[in-house]
C-alpha cells in the first residue's frame, strides 16, 4: 500500500520547462500543477481529523454528564449504543482519516513535491543563457534551487494541511463551547482575536527576516563554494586568511539575521503563553460562574477546560507552524528572484531543428555590444565557406571569441543576421545549432564524472571502441590508463575531479579534444586549442588537428600565429571590425597589421592592447 502511494505523484514530468510566474500564489501553483489532488486529499482528510476530534471531546462531555444521572445497572442497555458508536468513531473511522491524511503526505508529497520542484527548476535553469551563469555563484544557484523546493512544499502543505486543520478544530471548539452556553464563547473569540493580532504584527516581520535570512544563507554558501572551487588558486596566494575572513563576512551577516529571528520568536512566545493562562482562567471562572448560576453542566465545564488545555499546546504549535511558514515564504519570494527570470537567448515559439549542415556560414551587419552603447562589434561582413578554415587574428579585446559567442548564440546578436546554410540561427533551436559545432576551448573544464562519460558527451550513442580511437588521436591513450581516483577506479572509469581539476592542463585539453573528435560536428571552432599543451604534444595534436578538420568548416583563434597561419584564410580584426583578410602569405607580403604581428611576434604571443570583455 504504502509503495502505491509512492508511486501516486511523478517527481520527473516530462512537459517542457517554462518561466515560472514572480508572484508569490502563482509561483507556488506553478510547482503545484500535477500535485494538486493530492494536495486537496491531504486537506480534506485533515478537515475530517479535526471535526472527528472535535465530536470526540463533545461526546466526553456527554460521558459525564450521563455518569452523573445515570444508573449504572441500566446504563448500558439505554445509552449502550451510543457508546458503540462512538468507540467506531475513535477506533474505526478517526484512524482510518489520520491514516489517509499520513499516507498521503509522507509517502506522495513530502518526498515526491520537492523532487517534482527541483527537476522543474533544475531544467528550465540549465536551459538558462550563460550570461546568467556569469552572473551568479554556481554554488548560490545550487543552494538557491534546493531552498527553493523545499520552502514552496512546506508553504503548500502547511497552508492546506495546518491552516484547514487549525480553522476547523477552532471553529468546531467554538461552536461546542457555544452549545452549552454562548457566554462562552466569548472568552474563546477574545483569545482568538488576541491571538491573530500577535500573528499579524509578528509573522509578516518574521517573514521580511526570513527572506534576508534566505538571501544571506545562499551568499554564505557561495563564499564558501567559491573558495573550495578555486582552492589553487587560494593557496598558491597563501590566502587561507583571507578567504576565512571573506566567508566570516557572509556568516556574520546570516547570524545577524539569526539574532533579529530569534529576538521576535521570543517575544512572541512570551505574549502567547501569557494569552493562554488568561484564557484557562477566563474559562474556568466563566464556566464555574455558569455552573454556579444553573446555566452549565459539570460536563460541558470539563469540556470547555479541556478544550482550552488543548489550545495551549496548539497555540505554541501554530505559532513555530506559522512562523516556519512565512520563514518559507521569505525563502521562495529569494528563489524567485533568482528562479524566475527569463532567458536572454531563447528559442523563438516554433523554432525547428536546423537538421544536418554543410557549415556555409554568413555573418551580415552583426553589430554586437553586450549591452554597452559602445559596440565590440560594429556592422561586421564575413562568409565561411564550407569546408573552409579560417583564422582570427587581433589583439585582446578585438572581438575574435565574440564572434564565435555569438555563432553558438550563447548571445544574441543587437543587429544583422548569422545564417547558417541560408537558415537564420536565431529562428532554429539552439541544441539542433550547436549540435552541430564542436568546439575546443584554452580553457577546458570537465565534468567531475569519469573519463569514459567525458569523452562520451561528445556522443554518448558511441561505442567504447569509437571512444578509444578517439583518445588515441587526441594523443590521450597513453596517459589514460595510468589515472586512479580515490575509490580505486582506474583508467577510463577514473573521476577526474571537480572540472578535472586531478588532472594536468594539457590532459585535460587532449581529453576535450577527443571529446570533439567524437561528436564529429561539420562546424568546428578551435579557440586556443592547443595553448596548454607542450610543444611536443602540441605538435602531435597539430596533426590530428589537421585529420579533424578535413571537410569541416573551421574557425581558429590563437595568439601564436604560427599554428594558424596554413588556414586557407586569416581575417584580422581591430576594435570589432575587420581590418584585413587573405593567406598568411599574403597578409605578409601586403606589410599591414598582420605583417607587423607575424614579424614582432617571432614565434611568440601577440601583444596585449585593451583587456576583452570577461564575457568573451
Amino acid at each position: 500500500m504504502l509503495r502505491w502511494f509512492e508511486r501516486r505523484l511523478n517527481p520527473y514530468p516530462l512537459e517542457e520547462p517554462v518561466e515560472p510566474p514572480k508572484g508569490l500564489l502563482a509561483f507556488c501553483l506553478h510547482y503545484s500543477h500535477g500535485a494538486k489532488k493530492w494536495l486537496a486529499l491531504m486537506a480534506v482528510a485533515a478537515a475530517a481529523v479535526a471535526i472527528g476530534e472535535i465530536v470526540v471531546f463533545g461526546f466526553i462531555g456527554d460521558v459525564v454528564n450521563w455518569l452523573a444521572g445515570a444508573d449504572p445497572e441500566t446504563f448500558l442497555e439505554t445509552d449502550g449504543w451510543k457508546l458503540a458508536g462512538m468507540a467506531a468513531m475513535i477506533v474505526v473511522i478517526l484512524p482510518t482519516f489520520m491514516l489517509v491524511s499520513t499516507v498521503t503526505m509522507h509517502q506522495t508529497l513530502l518526498g515526491n513535491f520537492p523532487q517534482r520542484i527541483r527537476w522543474m527548476s533544475h531544467r528550465y535553469l540549465i536551459r538558462q543563457s550563460m550570461s546568467y551563469f556569469q552572473d551568479e555563484f554556481a554554488g548560490r544557484i545550487g543552494a538557491k534551487l534546493m531552498q527553493t523546493a523545499l520552502a514552496v512544499r512546506e508553504v503548500v502543505m502547511k497552508l492546506l494541511d495546518m491552516l484547514v486543520y487549525v480553522v476547523v478544530y477552532f471553529t468546531g471548539a467554538v461552536v461546542l463551547a457555544a452549545s452549552a452556553d454562548w457566554r462562552l464563547a466569548i472568552p474563546f473569540l477574545v483569545w482568538l482575536c488576541f491571538y491573530v493580532a500577535m500573528m499579524v504584527y509578528f509573522i509578516p516581520r518574521l517573514g521580511h527576516i526570513s527572506e534576508a535570512q534566505a538571501d544571506a544563507r545562499s551568499l554564505m554558501t557561495g563564499r564558501i563554494v567559491d573558495s573550495y572551487t578555486n582552492i589553487a588558486t587560494v593557496k598558491l596566494f597563501s590566502h587561507s586568511n583571507r578567504e576565512e575572513t571573506y566567508a566570516k563576512e557572509a556568516m556574520d551577516e546570516f547570524l545577524d539575521t539569526v539574532y533579529r529571528q530569534m529576538r521576535l520568536f521570543t517575544v512572541l512566545n512570551l505574549l502567547v503563553n501569557w494569552s493562554n493562562s488568561l484564557l484557562l482562567a477566563a474559562v474556568g471562572a466563566t464556566g464555574i460562574w455558569l455552573w454556579m448560576q444553573g446555566a452549565m453542566t459539570p460536563g460541558a465545564l470539563a469540556v470547555s477546560l479541556g478544550l482550552v488545555m488543548r489550545f495551549q499546546g496548539m497555540s505554541q504549535w501554530v505559532m513555530w507552524e506559522m512562523s516556519a511558514l512565512f520563514e518559507n515564504i521569505g525563502v521562495v519570494r529569494d528563489g524567485i528572484a533568482s528562479i524566475s527570470l527569463p532567458r536572454v537567448v531563447a528559442d523563438k515559439p516554433g523554432a525547428q531543428p536546423i537538421g544536418k549542415v554543410a557549415g556555409d556560414i554568413r555573418f551580415e551587419n552583426i553589430s554586437f555590444h553586450y549591452g554597452k552603447s559602445k559596440g565590440v562589434i560594429e556592422g561586421l561582413n564575413l562568409h565561411i565557406r564550407p569546408g573552409e578554415k579560417i583564422g582570427l587574428v587581433g589583439r585582446s579585446g578585438a572581438g575574435k571569441s565574440t564572434i564565435v559567442n555569438l555563432l553558438l548564440r550563447f548571445y544574441d546578436r543587437q543587429d544583422g543576421r548569422i545564417l547558417i546554410d541560408g537558415h537564420d540561427i536565431a529562428e532554429v533551436t539552439q541544441d539542433s545549432l550547436r549540435a552541430n559545432i564542436g568546439v575546443v576551448t584554452q580553457d577546458t573544464s570537465l565534468l567531475h564524472r569519469s573519463v569514459r562519460e567525458n569523452i562520451l558527451y561528445g556522443r554518448p550513442d558511441a561505442t567504447e571502441e569509437m571512444m578509444i580511437a578517439a583518445a588515441e588521436r587526441a594523443e590521450a591513450a597513453d596517459f589514460i590508463p595510468s589515472l586512479t581516483d580515490p575509490k580505486a577506479r582506474r583508467g577510463y572509469d577514473a573521476h577526474v575531479g571537480e572540472r578535472g581539476v586531478k588532472l594536468s592542463g594539457g590532459q585535460r585539453q587532449r581529453i576535450a579534444i577527443a571529446r570533439v573528435l567524437l561528436k564529429n560536428a561539420p562546424i568546428l571552432v578551435l579557440d586556443e586549442a592547443t595553448s596548454a599543451l607542450d610543444s611536443e604534444v602540441e605538435a602531435a595534436i597539430q596533426g590530428q588537428l589537421q585529420h579533424l578538420m578535413q571537410g569541416k568548416t573551421v574557425i581558429a583563434i590563437a595568439h601564436r600565429l604560427s599554428t594558424i597561419a596554413m588556414m586557407d584564410r586569416l581575417v584580422v580584426l581591430d576594435k570589432g571590425r575587420i581590418i584585413e583578410q587573405g593567406t598568411h602569405a599574403q597578409l605578409v607580403d601586403s606589410g599591414g597589421v598582420y605583417s607587423q604581428l607575424w614579424h614582432r611576434q617571432s614565434g611568440g604571443f601577440i601583444e596585449v592592447d585593451e583587456p576583452e570583455e570577461a564575457a568573451q
